[in-house]
């Protein structure tokens, strides 16, 4: 018998099963397909237009229906902020829908943030910044790490380690190599103050201005000279709680027995990450959310404002600014690195553990010490001039974009409609994809993930004394 035909279940009979699925944030139409387990599917029916008419009577109201306002949250924001001070959006769209009822919009607890709580830093949606920052703390081992993120959905662009993250062409290869993969560039980029970023903003701008001439004149570039550089370092603190500790453990072992010195020139140029030691990609990177508001946005009620590029206008800033020959680019010098290979090669080539890999440098140090070869490579590598010690100069007559925000109050820094945010358009569209059914429980993953948003974060810059915390 045809569904619409069946009577439909008796109402106390899948009343407590609607309001469960509906608090696991199911769709209508998920929760219509489970409520099938619960009755008589050869006698009764359920249609979805009489399944909504039933939530509706239940007060189960979806985002636009019950129209909240920042005002109408404000004592809800005020009391859950006593409770939970530190979570983020995200986290604060769960607590008032669970512990107040309330059905509302990530943006709407955004715009009620930037009302009412001082210094929070506002992303209009997915590819709108991308945030770039160094991170210096392991340069006493001869290791420098940067990193690239996507402020918005917390999507990690790129994590690196080289021996430098000073120079300006080796971080543009970051960026560059990223949105190769990725097909398109964000509206602007970000970073702390630096000539190290050069490269970016630049090579950023003029692709930029290449699909959109009316930025010509504009950089598309955000100094962060008053505000922190927020989300990477936020990114730095999950790496330095989730993976640094076992890591440092295992670096500090050889500096503390007088193994490894950085400012020995042939113990800093021989290579402590002899095998790729990466971490845990489940336990340090982050996954499940972050990668499916990046990848899929629409679907989380989010506009995506990637910018699509093609190959040959990358492959001409590549050429602009990227010497491919450049010393930077080589892990060891090409001279001790011949003669490490033969080195190793004469130790039978071991395989490289945790456990073993300082056994494996020791023997290397030593082997290398005693051969021929050594001092005349040793004096090349101390008269060699310092990679990271050539200037890039900035795009001239480009002036920044327009900023609107001051120390006291929450402040917009992406590139939307040249830096003054979302219009009454953009507005619209989210107004509709609000109206839409809220992602289900189905699109989330069902393993655990690291959820970034609402942690309270530790700072972590170059000054060890600092204390701030963060909140996202």
């Amino acid at each position: 018998m045809p569904n619409q035909n069946k009577p439909t279940s008796p109402l106390e009979e899948i009343t407590p099963h609607i309001l469960r699925y509906w608090k696991a944030r199911q769709t209508d139409k998920k929760i219509v397909e489970n409520l099938r387990n619960h009755y008589d599917t050869s006698h009764y029916g359920l249609r979805i237009m009489k399944f909504k008419e039933i939530r509706n009577e239940m007060g189960l109201l979806h985002t636009r229906k019950q129209n909240h306002s920042i005002e109408s949250i404000h004592e809800a924001m005020v009391e859950l902020r006593q409770a939970y001070p530190n979570a983020g959006a995200r986290e604060m769209v769960i607590l008032l829908f669970h512990e107040k009822e309330m059905n509302v919009s990530r943006n709407l607890v955004i715009s009620y943030c930037a009302a009412y709580e001082a210094d929070l830093f506002l992303a209009a949606g997915v590819n709108d910044i991308l945030a770039i920052d160094q991170h210096d703390k392991w340069l006493r081992f001869g290791l420098a790490l940067h990193t690239g993120v996507e402020p918005f959905s917390s999507h990690i662009m790129w994590i690196r380690v080289w021996h430098s993250n000073c120079n300006p062409q080796l971080i543009l290869t970051y960026y560059l190599d990223t949105i190769e993969k990725q097909g398109h560039i964000p509206m602007v980029t970000q970073s702390d103050p630096g000539t190290e970023n050069y490269g970016i903003a630049n090579a950023h701008t003029m692709l930029h201005q290449m699909y959109d001439p009316a930025l010509q004149g504009t950089l598309q570039h955000r100094w962060m000279r008053t505000k922190k550089n927020v989300k990477p370092e936020i990114t730095w603190s999950q790496l330095w709680c989730r993976f640094t500790p076992g890591f440092e453990t295992l670096l500090d072992e050889g500096v503390e027995n007088g193994w490894y010195d950085s400012d020995n020139t042939l113990q800093h140029d021989l290579p402590l990450g002899l095998h790729s030691m990466r971490p845990d990609r489940n336990k340090v990177l982050p996954h499940g959310v972050p990668n499916l508001i990046y990848e899929s946005a629409e679907d989380f009620g989010a506009l995506d404002f990637k910018v699509t590029v093609k190959q040959d206008a990358i492959d001409h800033v590549h050429n602009i600014y990227v010497k491919p020959d450049h010393p930077v680019f080589y892990l060891v010098p090409k001279p001790l690195n011949d003669l490490i290979q033969d080195c190793y090669d004469d130790l039978g080539r071991p395989p490289v553990t945790h456990q073993s890999v300082w056994t494996i440098y020791l023997d290397l140090y030593h082997s290398i010490q005693h051969s021929a070869q050594i001092p005349v490579i040793v004096d090349s590598l101390t008269d060699a001039t310092n990679s990271d010690e050539e200037p890039l100069l900035l795009l001239e007559s480009q002036k920044d974009l327009f900023f609107h925000g001051d120390t006291d109050s929450a402040y917009y820094m992406g590139g939307i409609h040249s830096g003054h945010g979302l219009n009454a358009s953009d507005h619209r569209r989210l107004d509709e994809l609000a109206e839409l059914d809220e992602p289900g429980a189905d699109l989330l993953p069902t393993a655990p993930i690291i959820e970034e948003e609402g942690l309270v974060i530790t700072g972590f810059s170059d000054e060890e004394d600092n204390d701030e915390t963060y909140v996202w």
